[in-house]
Protein backbone atom coordinates (compact mmCIF):
# COMPACT_ATOMS: atom_id res chain seq x y z
CA UNK A 1 0.00 0.00 0.00
CA UNK A 2 2.88 2.66 0.74
CA UNK A 3 4.17 1.61 -2.64
CA UNK A 4 0.99 2.54 -4.41
CA UNK A 5 0.43 5.60 -2.28
CA UNK A 6 4.04 6.73 -3.12
CA UNK A 7 3.87 5.86 -6.73
CA UNK A 8 0.16 8.04 -6.55
CA UNK A 9 2.60 11.32 -5.62
CA UNK A 10 5.33 10.13 -8.16
CA UNK A 11 2.21 10.51 -11.18
CA UNK A 12 2.28 13.94 -9.14
CA UNK A 13 6.08 14.65 -10.10
CA UNK A 14 5.71 13.43 -13.63
CA UNK A 15 2.64 14.69 -14.64
CA UNK A 16 3.81 18.08 -14.11
CA UNK A 17 3.69 20.35 -17.49
CA UNK A 18 7.72 21.02 -17.31
CA UNK A 19 7.98 16.73 -16.65
CA UNK A 20 5.76 16.25 -19.02
CA UNK A 21 8.04 18.34 -21.93
CA UNK A 22 11.45 16.36 -20.69
CA UNK A 23 9.49 12.97 -20.85
CA UNK A 24 8.43 13.83 -24.48
CA UNK A 25 11.12 15.02 -25.50
CA UNK A 26 13.41 12.21 -24.68
CA UNK A 27 11.33 9.90 -26.14
CA UNK A 28 11.48 11.74 -29.51
CA UNK A 29 15.48 12.22 -28.67
CA UNK A 30 15.87 8.26 -27.88
CA UNK A 31 14.55 7.53 -30.75
CA UNK A 32 15.69 9.71 -33.47
CA UNK A 33 19.18 8.64 -32.01
CA UNK A 34 18.61 4.91 -31.92
CA UNK A 35 17.11 4.61 -35.79
CA UNK A 36 20.42 5.77 -36.68
CA UNK A 37 22.75 3.16 -37.81
CA UNK A 38 25.02 1.88 -34.81
CA UNK A 39 24.09 3.37 -32.24
CA UNK A 40 22.20 1.54 -29.54
CA UNK A 41 20.03 3.06 -26.08
CA UNK A 42 23.75 3.33 -24.28
CA UNK A 43 25.44 6.04 -27.09
CA UNK A 44 22.38 7.60 -27.39
CA UNK A 45 22.35 8.30 -23.25
CA UNK A 46 25.74 8.90 -23.00
CA UNK A 47 26.02 11.06 -26.14
CA UNK A 48 22.77 13.33 -24.03
CA UNK A 49 23.81 13.02 -20.78
CA UNK A 50 26.00 16.59 -20.53
CA UNK A 51 22.94 17.84 -22.20
CA UNK A 52 20.93 17.80 -18.95
CA UNK A 53 23.68 19.39 -16.96
CA UNK A 54 21.15 22.23 -16.14
CA UNK A 55 18.13 20.50 -15.49
CA UNK A 56 16.93 19.99 -12.17
CA UNK A 57 17.75 15.79 -11.17
CA UNK A 58 14.18 15.20 -11.53
CA UNK A 59 13.69 16.47 -14.97
CA UNK A 60 17.09 15.18 -16.40
CA UNK A 61 16.27 11.36 -15.10
CA UNK A 62 12.60 11.89 -16.33
CA UNK A 63 14.30 12.49 -19.41
CA UNK A 64 16.64 10.02 -19.09
CA UNK A 65 14.15 7.46 -18.85
CA UNK A 66 12.48 8.54 -22.40
CA UNK A 67 15.76 8.31 -24.14
CA UNK A 68 16.45 5.04 -22.95
CA UNK A 69 12.86 3.02 -24.11
CA UNK A 70 12.69 5.68 -27.26
CA UNK A 71 16.54 4.89 -28.31
CA UNK A 72 15.27 0.41 -27.69
CA UNK A 73 12.36 1.38 -29.90
CA UNK A 74 14.63 3.41 -32.32
CA UNK A 75 17.34 0.31 -32.27
CA UNK A 76 14.31 -2.29 -32.72
CA UNK A 77 13.66 0.07 -36.41
CA UNK A 78 17.02 -0.17 -37.66
CA UNK A 79 17.19 -3.72 -37.35
CA UNK A 80 13.67 -4.24 -38.85
CA UNK A 81 14.56 -1.80 -41.91
CA UNK A 82 18.40 -2.36 -42.40
CA UNK A 83 19.09 -5.52 -40.73
CA UNK A 84 21.50 -3.47 -38.65
CA UNK A 85 20.66 -3.66 -34.95
CA UNK A 86 21.39 -0.69 -32.88
CA UNK A 87 22.33 -2.81 -30.19
CA UNK A 88 22.96 -6.59 -29.11
CA UNK A 89 19.03 -6.78 -27.43
CA UNK A 90 17.61 -5.72 -31.33
CA UNK A 91 19.74 -8.81 -32.94
CA UNK A 92 16.49 -10.81 -32.48
CA UNK A 93 14.40 -8.55 -33.98
CA UNK A 94 16.41 -8.59 -37.35
CA UNK A 95 15.90 -12.33 -37.77
CA UNK A 96 11.97 -12.08 -38.38
CA UNK A 97 11.59 -8.42 -38.96
CA UNK A 98 13.86 -7.35 -41.60
CA UNK A 99 11.83 -10.81 -43.58
CA UNK A 100 8.93 -9.08 -42.94
CA UNK A 101 10.23 -5.70 -44.21
CA UNK A 102 11.56 -7.59 -47.15
CA UNK A 103 7.84 -8.96 -47.82
CA UNK A 104 5.93 -5.77 -48.03
CA UNK A 105 4.89 -5.85 -44.17
CA UNK A 106 7.63 -3.43 -42.70
CA UNK A 107 4.71 -1.28 -41.49
CA UNK A 108 3.20 -4.42 -39.42
CA UNK A 109 6.98 -5.54 -37.69
CA UNK A 110 7.69 -1.95 -36.76
CA UNK A 111 3.92 -2.01 -35.05
CA UNK A 112 4.37 -5.43 -33.48
CA UNK A 113 7.50 -3.99 -31.84
CA UNK A 114 6.30 -0.63 -31.07
CA UNK A 115 2.95 -2.13 -29.10
CA UNK A 116 5.75 -5.10 -28.16
CA UNK A 117 7.72 -2.41 -26.31
CA UNK A 118 4.75 -1.06 -24.49
CA UNK A 119 3.11 -3.53 -23.40
CA UNK A 120 6.67 -5.24 -22.18
CA UNK A 121 7.53 -1.95 -20.55
CA UNK A 122 4.13 -1.64 -18.73
CA UNK A 123 4.72 -5.04 -17.05
CA UNK A 124 7.78 -4.63 -16.31
CA UNK A 125 7.50 -1.39 -14.83
CA UNK A 126 4.33 -2.93 -12.42
CA UNK A 127 7.18 -5.53 -11.57
CA UNK A 128 9.17 -2.72 -10.27
CA UNK A 129 6.98 -0.77 -8.44
CA UNK A 130 6.10 -4.11 -6.50
CA UNK A 131 9.67 -5.70 -6.33
CA UNK A 132 12.06 -2.46 -5.89
CA UNK A 133 11.12 -0.92 -2.06
CA UNK A 134 11.18 -4.85 -0.97
CA UNK A 135 14.52 -5.41 -2.56
CA UNK A 136 15.53 -2.25 -1.08
CA UNK A 137 14.59 -2.90 2.51
CA UNK A 138 16.27 -6.14 2.02
CA UNK A 139 19.55 -4.78 1.03
CA UNK A 140 19.37 -2.44 3.81
CA UNK A 141 21.17 -5.28 6.28
CA UNK A 142 23.56 -5.74 3.13
CA UNK A 143 27.31 -5.40 4.77
CA UNK A 144 30.58 -4.64 2.60
CA UNK A 145 31.82 -8.31 2.59
CA UNK A 146 27.94 -8.97 0.46
CA UNK A 147 28.53 -5.77 -1.13
CA UNK A 148 31.91 -6.87 -2.54
CA UNK A 149 30.32 -10.05 -3.44
CA UNK A 150 27.65 -8.46 -5.52
CA UNK A 151 30.68 -6.73 -7.19
CA UNK A 152 31.94 -10.02 -8.12
CA UNK A 153 29.94 -11.49 -9.16
CA UNK A 154 29.03 -8.42 -11.69
CA UNK A 155 32.11 -8.65 -12.85
CA UNK A 156 32.44 -11.95 -13.73
CA UNK A 157 28.97 -12.45 -14.72
CA UNK A 158 29.44 -9.85 -17.70
CA UNK A 159 32.90 -11.29 -18.57
CA UNK A 160 30.74 -14.37 -19.40
CA UNK A 161 27.79 -13.47 -21.22
CA UNK A 162 29.32 -10.56 -23.54
CA UNK A 163 31.37 -11.01 -26.32
CA UNK A 164 33.37 -13.78 -28.42
CA UNK A 165 35.01 -15.42 -25.16
CA UNK A 166 36.27 -15.18 -21.79
CA UNK A 167 39.37 -13.86 -22.49
CA UNK A 168 37.85 -10.77 -24.29
CA UNK A 169 35.81 -9.78 -21.80
CA UNK A 170 38.38 -10.18 -19.09
CA UNK A 171 40.24 -8.13 -20.85
CA UNK A 172 37.67 -5.45 -21.50
CA UNK A 173 37.34 -5.91 -17.61
CA UNK A 174 40.68 -4.93 -16.94
CA UNK A 175 40.82 -2.12 -19.09
CA UNK A 176 38.10 -0.46 -17.07
CA UNK A 177 39.25 -1.35 -13.79
CA UNK A 178 42.69 0.41 -14.88
CA UNK A 179 40.80 3.78 -15.97
CA UNK A 180 39.22 3.59 -12.89
CA UNK A 181 42.34 3.36 -10.64
CA UNK A 182 42.89 6.38 -11.99
CA UNK A 183 43.09 9.31 -9.80
CA UNK A 184 44.00 10.17 -5.61
CA UNK A 185 43.57 7.11 -3.66
CA UNK A 186 40.40 7.40 -1.43
CA UNK A 187 41.58 6.26 1.67
CA UNK A 188 45.48 7.51 1.35
CA UNK A 189 45.39 10.26 -0.81
CA UNK A 190 48.45 8.74 -2.79
CA UNK A 191 48.37 9.53 -6.52
CA UNK A 192 47.73 6.46 -8.95
CA UNK A 193 48.49 6.49 -13.02
CA UNK A 194 48.25 10.31 -12.50
CA UNK A 195 51.73 10.78 -14.52
CA UNK A 196 52.18 13.65 -12.22
CA UNK A 197 49.29 15.78 -13.59
CA UNK A 198 46.76 17.97 -11.88
CA UNK A 199 44.28 17.41 -13.77
CA UNK A 200 44.08 13.53 -13.53
CA UNK A 201 44.36 13.63 -9.69
CA UNK A 202 40.63 13.52 -9.36
CA UNK A 203 40.17 11.04 -11.95
CA UNK A 204 38.79 10.51 -15.28
CA UNK A 205 35.14 11.25 -15.20
CA UNK A 206 32.74 8.40 -16.16
CA UNK A 207 30.89 10.58 -18.97
CA UNK A 208 34.38 11.30 -20.54
CA UNK A 209 34.68 7.37 -20.66
CA UNK A 210 30.95 6.45 -21.74
CA UNK A 211 31.31 8.83 -24.51
CA UNK A 212 34.73 8.24 -25.73
CA UNK A 213 34.86 3.92 -25.60
CA UNK A 214 30.82 4.15 -26.97
CA UNK A 215 30.47 7.60 -29.27
CA UNK A 216 33.94 8.36 -30.45
CA UNK A 217 35.17 4.34 -30.98
CA UNK A 218 31.92 3.73 -32.55
CA UNK A 219 32.48 6.68 -35.03
CA UNK A 220 35.88 5.93 -35.51
CA UNK A 221 35.19 1.96 -36.20
CA UNK A 222 32.45 3.69 -38.80
CA UNK A 223 34.68 5.54 -40.26
CA UNK A 224 37.46 2.77 -41.21
CA UNK A 225 34.44 0.86 -43.15
CA UNK A 226 32.82 3.72 -44.78
CA UNK A 227 34.43 2.58 -47.99
CA UNK A 228 31.45 -0.42 -47.89
CA UNK A 229 28.26 0.57 -49.05
CA UNK A 230 25.69 0.48 -46.63
CA UNK A 231 22.26 -1.62 -47.07
CA UNK A 232 19.20 1.16 -48.62
CA UNK A 233 16.48 1.49 -46.08
CA UNK A 234 13.03 -0.31 -47.02
CA UNK A 235 10.20 2.29 -47.66
CA UNK A 236 7.81 1.81 -44.58
CA UNK A 237 4.02 3.21 -44.99
CA UNK A 238 2.05 3.98 -41.62
CA UNK A 239 2.19 1.10 -38.78
CA UNK A 240 -0.80 -1.10 -38.36
CA UNK A 241 -1.90 -4.45 -37.30
CA UNK A 242 -4.83 -6.84 -38.88
CA UNK A 243 -7.00 -8.54 -36.17
CA UNK A 244 -5.81 -12.00 -37.37
CA UNK A 245 -2.01 -10.37 -36.58
CA UNK A 246 -3.31 -8.80 -33.35
CA UNK A 247 -4.05 -13.06 -32.84
CA UNK A 248 -1.13 -14.27 -33.33
CA UNK A 249 0.96 -11.78 -31.44
CA UNK A 250 -1.38 -10.27 -28.38
CA UNK A 251 0.25 -14.02 -26.46
CA UNK A 252 3.88 -13.26 -27.40
CA UNK A 253 3.52 -9.68 -25.57
CA UNK A 254 2.09 -11.10 -22.68
CA UNK A 255 5.00 -13.71 -22.52
CA UNK A 256 7.28 -11.59 -23.43
CA UNK A 257 8.13 -9.18 -19.86
CA UNK A 258 7.76 -12.76 -17.97
CA UNK A 259 10.97 -13.55 -19.64
CA UNK A 260 12.64 -10.06 -19.53
CA UNK A 261 11.97 -8.77 -16.24
CA UNK A 262 14.27 -11.24 -14.19
CA UNK A 263 17.44 -11.23 -16.48
CA UNK A 264 17.45 -7.61 -16.46
CA UNK A 265 17.49 -7.59 -12.39
CA UNK A 266 20.07 -9.86 -11.92
CA UNK A 267 23.39 -8.33 -12.43
CA UNK A 268 24.90 -8.77 -15.82
CA UNK A 269 21.37 -10.02 -17.70
CA UNK A 270 20.89 -7.65 -20.13
CA UNK A 271 18.06 -7.95 -22.41
CA UNK A 272 20.75 -10.23 -24.95
CA UNK A 273 19.71 -13.78 -23.37
CA UNK A 274 15.76 -13.24 -22.29
CA UNK A 275 15.34 -11.65 -25.91
CA UNK A 276 16.82 -15.56 -27.84
CA UNK A 277 14.60 -17.35 -25.11
CA UNK A 278 11.90 -15.63 -25.66
CA UNK A 279 12.80 -16.10 -29.70
CA UNK A 280 12.62 -19.76 -29.39
CA UNK A 281 9.88 -20.34 -26.88
CA UNK A 282 7.70 -18.52 -29.23
CA UNK A 283 9.09 -20.86 -32.19
CA UNK A 284 7.92 -24.12 -30.22
CA UNK A 285 4.81 -22.30 -29.34
CA UNK A 286 3.63 -21.24 -32.73
CA UNK A 287 1.45 -22.60 -35.38
CA UNK A 288 3.31 -21.14 -37.93
CA UNK A 289 6.61 -23.00 -38.12
CA UNK A 290 6.51 -22.62 -42.00
CA UNK A 291 7.17 -19.27 -41.61
CA UNK A 292 9.77 -19.08 -38.89
CA UNK A 293 13.08 -17.72 -41.11
CA UNK A 294 10.67 -16.00 -43.62
CA UNK A 295 8.99 -13.21 -41.61
CA UNK A 296 7.03 -14.11 -38.60
CA UNK A 297 5.31 -11.83 -36.93
CA UNK A 298 5.36 -13.35 -33.23
CA UNK A 299 9.45 -13.52 -33.52
CA UNK A 300 9.05 -9.91 -33.63
CA UNK A 301 6.35 -9.45 -31.05
CA UNK A 302 7.53 -11.64 -28.03
CA UNK A 303 11.50 -10.59 -28.01
CA UNK A 304 10.88 -6.68 -28.35
CA UNK A 305 8.34 -6.91 -25.36
CA UNK A 306 10.87 -9.15 -23.37
CA UNK A 307 13.68 -6.20 -24.59
CA UNK A 308 11.39 -3.79 -22.90
CA UNK A 309 10.72 -5.26 -19.56
CA UNK A 310 14.06 -6.14 -19.33
CA UNK A 311 15.12 -2.50 -19.10
CA UNK A 312 13.04 -2.28 -16.26
CA UNK A 313 14.41 -5.05 -14.60
CA UNK A 314 17.41 -2.57 -14.84
CA UNK A 315 16.18 -0.19 -12.78
CA UNK A 316 15.98 -2.81 -9.86
CA UNK A 317 19.32 -3.58 -9.33
CA UNK A 318 20.19 -0.59 -10.54
CA UNK A 319 18.04 2.00 -7.76
CA UNK A 320 18.23 -0.37 -4.85
CA UNK A 321 21.85 -1.62 -4.87
CA UNK A 322 23.82 1.04 -7.40
CA UNK A 323 24.24 -2.33 -9.63
CA UNK A 324 24.07 -1.44 -13.15
CA UNK A 325 23.72 -5.07 -15.28
CA UNK A 326 23.16 -3.04 -18.69
CA UNK A 327 25.71 -0.38 -20.41
CA UNK A 328 22.53 1.97 -20.37
CA UNK A 329 22.63 1.52 -16.89
CA UNK A 330 25.78 2.09 -16.03
CA UNK A 331 25.79 5.37 -17.87
CA UNK A 332 22.48 6.14 -15.65
CA UNK A 333 24.14 5.49 -12.57
CA UNK A 334 27.08 7.89 -13.76
CA UNK A 335 24.41 10.67 -13.67
CA UNK A 336 23.13 10.23 -10.29
CA UNK A 337 26.41 10.74 -9.38
CA UNK A 338 27.22 13.60 -11.26
CA UNK A 339 24.14 15.09 -9.17
CA UNK A 340 25.77 14.07 -5.99
CA UNK A 341 23.36 10.81 -5.69
CA UNK A 342 24.54 7.55 -4.50
CA UNK A 343 21.82 4.67 -5.51
CA UNK A 344 21.51 2.18 -3.01
CA UNK A 345 19.27 0.84 -0.23
CA UNK A 346 18.61 4.09 1.40
CA UNK A 347 17.63 5.91 -2.02
CA UNK A 348 13.79 4.98 -1.61
CA UNK A 349 14.26 6.66 2.17
CA UNK A 350 16.34 9.52 1.23
CA UNK A 351 15.41 10.78 -2.37
CA UNK A 352 11.89 9.22 -2.58
CA UNK A 353 10.08 12.26 -4.85
CA UNK A 354 13.28 11.49 -7.34
CA UNK A 355 12.99 8.14 -7.86
CA UNK A 356 8.71 7.78 -7.78
CA UNK A 357 8.87 10.42 -10.26
CA UNK A 358 11.09 8.78 -12.36
CA UNK A 359 9.42 5.14 -11.98
CA UNK A 360 5.71 7.21 -12.49
CA UNK A 361 7.47 8.82 -16.04
CA UNK A 362 8.13 5.55 -17.05
CA UNK A 363 4.52 4.69 -17.71
CA UNK A 364 3.95 8.22 -18.97
CA UNK A 365 7.14 7.13 -21.09
CA UNK A 366 5.37 4.08 -22.41
CA UNK A 367 2.21 5.82 -23.45
CA UNK A 368 3.87 8.52 -25.37
CA UNK A 369 6.42 6.15 -26.65
CA UNK A 370 3.50 4.47 -28.58
CA UNK A 371 1.47 7.68 -29.07
CA UNK A 372 4.57 9.22 -30.91
CA UNK A 373 6.16 6.86 -32.43
CA UNK A 374 3.23 4.87 -33.99
CA UNK A 375 2.54 8.18 -36.82
CA UNK A 376 6.27 9.06 -37.02
CA UNK A 377 7.49 5.79 -37.88
CA UNK A 378 7.90 6.75 -41.29
CA UNK A 379 9.96 9.66 -40.28
CA UNK A 380 12.25 7.69 -38.38
CA UNK A 381 12.66 5.47 -41.75
CA UNK A 382 13.40 8.67 -43.75
CA UNK A 383 16.44 9.22 -40.79
CA UNK A 384 18.28 6.32 -42.21
CA UNK A 385 19.26 7.66 -45.76
CA UNK A 386 21.45 10.61 -43.83
CA UNK A 387 25.09 10.03 -44.95
CA UNK A 388 27.69 7.92 -42.88
CA UNK A 389 29.80 11.00 -43.04
CA UNK A 390 27.80 13.73 -41.63
CA UNK A 391 26.21 11.44 -39.62
CA UNK A 392 29.43 10.45 -37.60
CA UNK A 393 31.01 14.27 -38.14
CA UNK A 394 28.25 14.93 -36.10
CA UNK A 395 28.15 12.68 -33.45
CA UNK A 396 32.45 13.31 -33.27
CA UNK A 397 31.07 17.22 -33.02
CA UNK A 398 28.69 16.59 -30.37
CA UNK A 399 30.88 13.97 -28.22
CA UNK A 400 33.41 17.29 -28.46
CA UNK A 401 31.43 19.54 -26.81
CA UNK A 402 29.95 17.21 -24.37
CA UNK A 403 33.37 15.72 -22.33
CA UNK A 404 34.10 19.77 -22.58
CA UNK A 405 31.24 20.50 -20.68
CA UNK A 406 32.06 17.98 -17.85
CA UNK A 407 34.71 20.09 -16.32
CA UNK A 408 35.95 22.98 -18.82
CA UNK A 409 39.47 21.74 -19.60
CA UNK A 410 41.27 21.19 -22.43
CA UNK A 411 43.15 17.79 -21.18
CA UNK A 412 39.09 16.50 -21.45
CA UNK A 413 39.30 16.93 -24.96
CA UNK A 414 42.64 14.54 -24.71
CA UNK A 415 41.84 12.13 -23.09
CA UNK A 416 38.62 11.75 -24.59
CA UNK A 417 40.26 11.27 -27.73
CA UNK A 418 42.89 8.36 -26.19
CA UNK A 419 39.68 6.53 -24.68
CA UNK A 420 38.35 7.00 -28.21
CA UNK A 421 41.04 5.29 -29.72
CA UNK A 422 41.47 2.61 -26.93
CA UNK A 423 37.39 2.30 -27.75
CA UNK A 424 38.18 1.79 -31.72
CA UNK A 425 41.08 -0.84 -30.71
CA UNK A 426 38.49 -3.01 -28.29
CA UNK A 427 36.13 -2.80 -31.50
CA UNK A 428 39.34 -3.82 -33.44
CA UNK A 429 39.82 -7.24 -31.60
CA UNK A 430 36.47 -7.97 -30.42
CA UNK A 431 36.40 -6.77 -27.24
CA UNK A 432 33.13 -5.85 -25.32
CA UNK A 433 32.43 -2.20 -24.41
CA UNK A 434 30.07 -3.22 -21.79
CA UNK A 435 33.13 -4.84 -19.27
CA UNK A 436 35.13 -1.57 -19.40
CA UNK A 437 32.36 0.82 -18.55
CA UNK A 438 30.74 -1.63 -15.41
CA UNK A 439 34.49 -2.01 -14.44
CA UNK A 440 35.10 2.14 -14.40
CA UNK A 441 32.26 2.89 -12.26
CA UNK A 442 32.16 -0.60 -9.96
CA UNK A 443 36.24 -0.73 -9.68
CA UNK A 444 36.55 2.17 -7.15
CA UNK A 445 33.16 0.81 -5.27
CA UNK A 446 34.41 -2.36 -4.76
CA UNK A 447 38.17 -1.88 -4.16
CA UNK A 448 36.64 0.30 -1.35
CA UNK A 449 34.32 -2.64 0.04
CA UNK A 450 37.44 -4.63 -0.09
CA UNK A 451 39.28 -2.43 1.87
CA UNK A 452 36.41 -2.17 4.94
CA UNK A 453 35.61 -5.89 4.67
CA UNK A 454 39.45 -6.59 5.73
CA UNK A 455 39.68 -3.72 7.99
CA UNK A 456 36.70 -5.23 10.08
CA UNK A 457 38.27 -8.62 10.01
CA UNK A 458 41.99 -7.51 10.71
CA UNK A 459 43.32 -8.19 7.61
CA UNK A 460 41.69 -11.85 7.75
CA UNK A 461 40.54 -13.14 3.95
CA UNK A 462 37.95 -14.76 6.18
CA UNK A 463 36.39 -11.78 6.18
CA UNK A 464 35.10 -11.66 2.76
CA UNK A 465 33.31 -15.37 3.29
CA UNK A 466 31.65 -14.35 7.13
CA UNK A 467 28.33 -14.26 5.68
CA UNK A 468 25.51 -16.76 4.51
CA UNK A 469 24.86 -14.46 1.42
CA UNK A 470 28.59 -13.65 0.76
CA UNK A 471 29.03 -17.46 0.73
CA UNK A 472 25.62 -18.07 -1.83
CA UNK A 473 26.93 -15.38 -4.00
CA UNK A 474 30.69 -16.82 -4.50
CA UNK A 475 29.02 -20.05 -5.11
CA UNK A 476 27.10 -18.98 -7.63
CA UNK A 477 30.33 -17.20 -8.72
CA UNK A 478 32.45 -20.64 -8.71
CA UNK A 479 29.04 -22.05 -11.07
CA UNK A 480 29.68 -19.67 -13.51
CA UNK A 481 33.07 -20.09 -13.87
CA UNK A 482 33.28 -24.17 -13.96
CA UNK A 483 30.06 -23.92 -16.26
CA UNK A 484 31.80 -24.21 -19.62
CA UNK A 485 33.66 -26.99 -18.30
CA UNK A 486 30.71 -28.37 -16.81
CA UNK A 487 28.76 -27.93 -20.35
CA UNK A 488 32.20 -30.07 -22.25
CA UNK A 489 32.25 -32.80 -20.12
CA UNK A 490 28.60 -33.27 -20.28
CA UNK A 491 28.79 -33.15 -24.29
CA UNK A 492 31.89 -35.22 -24.06
CA UNK A 493 30.21 -38.00 -22.20
CA UNK A 494 27.02 -38.05 -24.52
CA UNK A 495 29.28 -38.54 -27.52
CA UNK A 496 30.76 -41.35 -26.35
CA UNK A 497 27.99 -42.88 -25.73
Amino acid sequence: MNALNSLLDGFGTALTPINLLWAALGVLLGTAIGVLPGIGPAMAVALLLPVTYGLEPIGAFIMFAGIYYGAMFGGSTTSILLNTPGESAAVVAAMEGNPMAKSGRGAQALAAAAIGHFAGGMVGTILLVVLAPTVAELAVDIGAPDYFAIMVLAFIAVTSVLGSSRIRGLASLLIGLTIGLVGLDRMTGQQRLTFGSLQLADGIDVVIVAVGLFAIGEALWVAAHLRRRPPEPIPVGLPWLSRGDVRRTWKSWARGPFIGFPFGAIPAGGAEIPTFLSYVTEKRLSKHKDEWGKGAIEGVAGPESAASASAAGTLVSMLTLGLPTTAVAAVMLAAFQQYGIQPGPLLFEREPELVWGLIASLFVGMVLLLALNLPLAPVWAKLLRIPRPYLYAGILFFAAIGAYAVGGEVIDLVILLIIGLIGFGMRRYGLPVLPAIIAVILGPAAEQQLRRALQISDGSVSGLVNTPFSVTVYAIVALLLAWPLLKKAVTRRRAER
